[in-house]
């Protein structure tokens, strides 16, 4: 049997887009080779107008248990320089905190309630495509077989194995040289303020919660996304690449109070969290900056981080990839059912591209603003907002 649409990733964008299919009509297949969902924690919520998408799906009182429509947010930032929202009408920016773990959890209830297949544990290993399908070489519980479909979309992250098989090149630039350390912490008694959530540190002075908070040696972050789980995070950049012991030894809380010490001018200490987990505890170097030469090969498309990656400053990835879902889900069950106009699929890849290219652009422009300097008047260490 020939199915519709095989996705390969069962992350918040393929089990978005199934949900799309479905909803369509279309007989989608998500191909997902954990065999449970992962527990690691990843993205801390949505920005933009992703936020509005979810409302209009019925989607966002499911996540927030509250049947108001979202609000726009009055400020932001970009890089460590605080954006005021309050002039412009209307206002797109809107935020949605929310695990992504949680907002997995969410979207799978969905796909399941729409009869949408999710197999897990099952890994592609190669496809060939014609002019009619797709041939996937899967590997699952039971061993390997074999599935054909009309369309195959990777929605398999940065290291997609579809982008890979498909030889659509990853063009783009690694660097600066950061390095980026976070953790889900307990802090010292009463260095929180309980009614603003305001980090007062001894010797440095008061930092606002959720905001990049940029001193002459690096970026300091502090926010209690989750109660009971204040989370911090530090980033330095190094001048050049440091010889490292590979692979390297797991972040310990004494690393990364070394490093906001480092930061802040001001000691800064950190124990492990107590709360129920998981936890974070993660160091990173580096970065990478890619976008996908296209997104479209034949009967094999790319959504999400398998066709782009970036900084994660500003939180633009989840916002990025299910916008991606949303421009390709209703174009794609369109091809499927046989109304689409001719050129209607290939217009996915000439409108987000594009946008994937601005993403590429300013989140690069926002690690520069937030490289270690003397504070801009705008943006010195006095500031709530930086």
């Amino acid at each position: 049997m020939i199915i519709d649409v095989a996705i390969a990733g069962g992350g918040p964008n393929g089990l978005m887009l199934a949900c799309e299919l479905a909803l369509a009509g279309v007989r989608p297949v998500v191909l997902e080779q954990l065999t449970e969902p992962s527990r690691e924690p990843k993205a801390n919520g949505l920005v933009g107008q992703v936020v509005r998408l979810l409302d209009h799906r019925g989607l966002h009182q499911r996540i927030t248990g509250c049947p108001d429509a979202p609000t726009p947010r009055p400020g932001y930032m970009f890089g460590a320089f605080p954006l005021d929202l309050t002039g412009l009408d209307p206002n797109p920016l809107h935020i949605l905190p929310v695990q992504q773990r949680e907002l997995e959890a969410r979207l799978a209830e969905r796909a399941e309630e729409l009869g949408v297949e999710v197999r897990r544990g099952h890994r592609l290993d190669s496809f060939e495509q014609d002019a009619e399908g797709v041939d996937l070489q899967l590997a699952g519980p039971d061993g390997p077989y074999r599935l054909r479909a009309r369309y195959l979309v990777g929605c398999d992250g940065g290291r997609s194995t579809v982008r890979k098989l498909a030889g659509i090149a990853f063009p783009g630039v690694s660097g600066p040289e950061v390095v980026h350390r976070a953790a889900h912490v307990t802090l010292p008694a009463g260095w929180v303020d309980e009614r603003t959530g305001a980090l007062d540190v001894p010797g440095h002075g008061r930092i606002a919660p959720a905001g990049y908070h940029r001193t002459e040696r690096g970026v300091f972050v502090f926010a209690a996304v989750e109660p009971g789980k204040p989370l911090v995070a530090v980033l330095e950049w190094e001048e050049a690449p440091k010889a490292q012991q590979i692979p390297e030894p797991p972040l310990t809380f004494e690393e990364l109070s070394e490093a906001a010490g480092r930061v802040l001018g001001a000691e800064l200490p950190l124990a492990a969290p107590t709360s129920p987990g998981p936890h974070l505890l993660r160091r990173h170097r580096g970065g990478n900056t890619r976008l996908a030469e296209r997104y479209r090969s034949g009967r094999v498309l790319l959504a999400g981080d398998a066709a782009h990656v970036h900084s994660a400053v500003g939180g633009p990835g989840l916002n990025l990839g299910l916008q991606d879902i949303a421009n390709l889900g209703w174009k794609l069950a369109a091809e499927v059912h046989g109304w689409a106009p001719p050129g209607l699929l290939d217009s996915y890849q000439s409108e987000r591209r594009p946008v994937g290219e601005r993403v590429f652009m300013h989140s690069q422009a926002q690690l520069a603003l937030m490289a270690p300097g003397t504070p801009s008047p705008r943006c010195g260490r006095s500031s709530a907002n930086c």
